[in-house]
């Protein structure tokens, strides 16, 4: 009951005081500490491989290992910190917590960095070979270091999206029509500050030290924990309710028990079990209607003997007169409907896999392509070059102004022509990131072709450069910033207002490790062409020298899949069921009346997405 009686108070709190607490007010303070984290994650991330090798002599196979099996474990631990967020601590004290970890890592890797006492000898006149690898205890500081800045990512990159939607109150249109804006201008600046670290960051790395490298992001990063914390009596801050995992578990089981009560086949919603003030922790803007699909779990709130317990009262010990349910034999309807949108929510979760899986060989592929062509800043004029790794700017910059174009132009044309405040539906905004990722791969491919046939024709087959400018690899690079401006936005909105109310924390760790297993996806995607390709004598189509590959086959392989994932998210969408709500409308702010509305959008929303995919087929 304790967790019960706090989150009614947090809901008290916000009665009264939400007019003072949270707004736009907030948000300086949450995109400092956003600006800052990836500051240090990408600053570091983005050379570490060169640090490993080059400051600490590790091995090259060894180095991707180490990066390897830190990205694994930054790609778990939000789920945790998702868990910790929904279930125990809350969300600010989780974003809280986790900057100070991270920020004790990076001061951690920044001091390695800066006293040579922490590296080896460097190498002397001879090549590798005379290369004294770290200690023992050297790379047992750099693995601790990389072990708290998982940690603390996994506490902050899953809470630091819904706590900053948290500060607009949903209850009312007006906060939540700004709620639309704050996940553009999130994105923006996590595209901002990754375009400043990997070109001002990196650049200090390279020509002043490892050590101003890391310190100046760690030194950022503990002025964004302070100004974080201090914005602690503006924030909005909701109570967590329990384990959302422990009530999505108890609506299985109980429906599983039920698996033989008759039940016909179309159930009157009346007959089911609700109890507003059982669901009022887990209900503060509003209350979840019963759906029709995924009917079997409805067994959950019907009532049958010994579902509800009449419990002593412990001060007279006389039956209390209100008997309450076991919630391992009944559920709510509100309890039963958020299993079921966390299932319906599945499959559009999935097709964003696919996006990432075509995106990541920007990093890779891309890299290569570049690394054989001409990447004079200004060809015939100047004899400065572009590092093959900074091409990634043109895909970070393409990002940040399709998402400005889109948050000042586009969401107005398009709000006059839905009604939306946010412009076009998630739904719809996912499936346009979809088709030009599609373009951006099937591009890639006839750059390649006319790259591989320009390198033959100069006879730089093997060696040399291919007498073409790697300004032709910017409209695929371009075009996979615009992709990730309209689908990853998209995907974390959808992420966010499709989740139930008391799992935001967790929907938005689910966002973090579609990354991963897209990611995940791609080597597993190589290692299968590699088999595929292979030829009698040895070849296939992707070979450590690309001119003697077929890279544009892999990219038209790619292509297809993601045709077919078009298709299979098409479907998906047309057939999604957005979550009914009754949206609890607070006292309105001009006449003082005290009135609750009760506001159903998912009427309106299943309309708008049938036109807006229509569109699209």
């Amino acid at each position: 009951m304790g967790t019960t009686e706090e989150a009614a108070m947090a809901m008290e709190e916000t009665k009264t005081m939400g007019r003072k607490k949270g707004g736009l007010r907030t948000m300086p303070f949450i995109f400092a500490n956003e600006v800052a984290e990836k500051l240090a994650v990408v600053g570091f991330q983005t050379n570490m491989l060169t640090y490993l090798t080059h400051q600490l002599h590790m091995p090259l196979a060894k180095a991707a290992t180490t990066l390897t099996n830190f990205g694994g474990t930054s790609a778990a631990t939000p789920l945790i910190g998702a868990f910790l967020a929904d279930a125990c601590i809350g969300r600010f004290w989780t974003i809280t917590g986790a900057s100070v970890v991270y920020q004790i890592g990076m001061a951690l890797l920044t001091v390695s960095a800066a006293l040579p006492q922490f590296r080896p000898p460097p190498c002397k006149p001879g090549g590798a070979a005379t290369c004294q690898e770290a200690a023992q205890w050297q790379l047992a500081v750099l693995y601790v270091s990389l072990l708290l800045n998982a940690v603390g990512a996994g506490g902050y990159r899953p809470c630091v999206v819904a706590f900053g939607a948290d500060q607009f109150d949903e209850s009312r249109a007006a906060e939540r029509a700004r709620s639309w804006g704050f996940f553009n201008w999130y994105y923006f600046c996590n595209g901002a500050s990754m375009l400043l670290a990997v070109t001002a960051v990196v650049w200090v790395q390279d020509n002043v030290g490892w050590g101003w490298g890391l310190g100046v992001p760690a030194a950022c990063m503990g002025v964004s924990v302070a100004a974080f914390v201090a914005g602690y009596p503006m924030y909005r801050r909701l109570e967590p309710p329990g384990s959302p995992f422990t009530r999505l578990a108890q609506v299985v089981v109980a429906a599983f028990r039920k698996r033989r009560v008759p039940v016909p086949a179309e159930i009157d919603a009346g007959t089911l079990y609700e109890n507003d003030e059982m669901d009022k922790p887990i209900s503060l803007y509003g209350k979840l209607l019963h759906t029709d699909q995924l009917s079997f779990f409805d067994r959950a709130a019907v009532v049958t003997d010994g579902d509800l317990i009449t419990p002593a009262d412990a001060s007279s010990g006389k039956p209390s007169p209100s008997p309450v349910p076991n919630p391992w034999r009944l559920s709510t309807v509100h309890r039963v409907e958020e299993l079921k949108s966390v299932i319906r929510m599945g499959p559009i979760w999935a097709a964003g896999i696919l996006v990432i899986t075509a995106s990541s060989n920007q990093g890779t592929f891309s890299l290569q392509q570049a690394s054989t062509m001409d990447r004079r800043l200004f060809p015939g004029l100047s004899s400065f070059q572009i590092p093959a790794g900074s091409m990634t700017v043109f895909a970070l910059l393409a990002m940040l102004v399709m998402l400005f174009v889109y948050d000042r132009a586009l969401v107005p044309l398009a709000r006059r022509r839905t009604g939306l405040d946010r412009g076009i539906s998630y739904l719809h905004r996912m499936g346009v990131g979809f088709a030009v990722s599609v373009l951006a791969t099937l591009v890639a491919g006839f750059v390649e072709r006319r790259r591989r046939d320009a390198a033959a024709a100069a006879g730089t087959t093997d060696a040399g450069t291919a007498p073409m400018s790697a300004y032709w690899l910017v409209p695929q690079y371009a075009l996979h910033g615009i992709a990730e401006a309209f689908n990853s936005v998209g995907h974390l909105e959808f992420m966010y207002d499709q989740a139930p109310e008391s799992m935001r924390s967790t929907a938005t760790a689910l966002f973090w490790l579609s990354i991963s297993l897209g990611s995940y996806a791609s080597t597993m995607l190589v290692g299968a062409v590699h088999r595929w390709s292979a030829g009698a004598d040895g070849s296939n189509w992707l070979p450590d020298n690309i001119n003697h590959g077929r890279l544009d086959y892999f990219y038209w392989v790619v292509t297809m899949l993601q045709v077919l994932n078009l298709v299979y998210y098409m479907i998906c969408a047309k057939r999604f069921t957005f979550k009914p709500v009754q949206l609890h409308k607070k006292e309105d702010e001009e006449g003082g009346m005290s009135l609750v509305e009760l506001q159903e959008k998912g009427q309106k929303l299943s309309q708008l997405q049938q036109r807006g995919l229509s569109s699209l087929q």
